[in-house]
């Protein structure tokens, strides 16, 4: 990471932390008295092939004794009501503002994998966690949404994993590759952007 990038990323974390803290309050204390502990969601991943961190999200599922892997079709009833419009708004990423600060993720780059697909495919992750890991990127604004249709259909987390690797995994390289090549602060702006407006955009069509 660039001391651009790095000072970037440090001043709208600590901006947006300020300015979005009634909010963050707010939703925590909604999952609170509506599902219960625990508020947040912690997930290991990985921000270089050897070094992991804990990402931090608002929960959104209900909680279970084992769970691994992505999520697809097979955990669909999991997710709370609650829960369903914290994603449907990404509202459940606000706590990542503090991975930002803590330094384990950017603002924009590929998003951190879960530890077991990077032990099974080393050298498409030895390239794609060259860039650090981000809360957005090029892969999240092309892919994201054919993903989630691709996991959603999975039944079984046998099939989620199969689709995942096979279909996902790949595609997603592909193009979190392609933003490693043209990184800049101009390009993570331009990009963080994107992601608003299509997020907006995707609210405003009739349902």
């Amino acid at each position: 990471m660039t001391p651009q990038k790095k000072l970037f990323d440090m001043l709208s974390a600590i901006g947006l932390s300020i300015l979005l803290s009634p909010l963050l309050i707010g939703v925590a204390v909604v999952v609170l008295v509506r599902d219960g502990r625990p508020v947040l969601y912690k997930s290991k991943r990985m921000k270089t092939p050897t070094q992991s961190f804990l990402l931090w999200k608002f929960r959104t599922m209900t909680v279970v004794a084992r769970d691994s892997g992505v999520s697809g079709g097979h955990k669909s009833s999991r997710v709370t009501k609650t829960g369903r419009i914290l994603r449907r708004y990404r509202l459940d990423e606000l706590p990542q503002l503090w991975n930002i600060l803590r330094g384990d993720i950017s603002f924009v780059g590929p998003r951190p994998p879960l530890p077991r697909y990077v032990h099974k495919y080393p050298e498409v992750y030895k390239e794609v966690l060259k860039a650090q890991p981000g809360i957005t990127g090029l892969a999240t604004i092309a892919f994201h949404k054919h993903e989630e249709m691709l996991l959603a259909k999975c039944q079984t987390a046998q099939e989620t994993e199969e689709v995942y690797c096979r279909r996902c995994i790949p595609r997603k390289a592909r193009i979190d590759r392609i933003y490693a090549g043209q990184s800049n602060v101009c390009a993570d702006f331009k990009l963080m952007w994107a992601t608003v407006i299509r997020r907006v955009s995707m609210h405003k069509r009739p349902r």
